[in-house]
């Protein structure tokens, strides 16, 4: 998976449609989610598309596997696990994930119902790294 750093640098360049390609893109590179962890356990709620969240790793490095059924969804999720994945827990339990995402501006690059979904699939990986951070 690409840095978020490295991800912002290309996207800061792109027009619009060339923003949705790459975000598709970054859906299509997330490693696959095997469809038996798919379950209403790891539904992150809240989002107008179904997306799915697992968590792996140990408390030293967290590891997530992500999906949805909907292309611009995935990579939107792909950003989010971009973010956090193959950190500690105690940083991801810190860190400020929305502001780590801002050079995206979702919010004005999407609409709203692919958006809307964001801030619960951020508080579900913070969640996680919380509980591994606390032992």
């Amino acid at each position: 998976m690409r840095a978020l750093d490295d991800i912002a640098e290309e996207y800061e360049f792109l027009d619009a449609d060339d923003r949705y390609r790459l975000l598709i893109d970054l859906g299509r590179d997330l490693e696959p989610m095997p469809d038996p962890l798919k379950t209403d356990a790891t539904l992150v709620r809240g989002c107008s598309a179904s997306v799915w969240v697992y968590p792996t790793g140990e408390p030293d490095r967290l590891h997530f596997l992500a999906d949805s059924n909907a292309a611009i969804t995935k990579g939107i999720v792909a950003l989010v696990i971009a973010a956090v994945q193959d950190k500690a827990a105690a940083e991801v339990a810190g860190m400020d994930i929305a502001a780590a995402l801002a050079p995206f501006d979702l919010k004005n690059q999407l609409s709203s119902n692919r958006t809307q979904g964001v801030p619960n699939m951020i508080a579900l990986v913070q969640a996680h790294a919380a509980r591994l951070a606390a032992g």
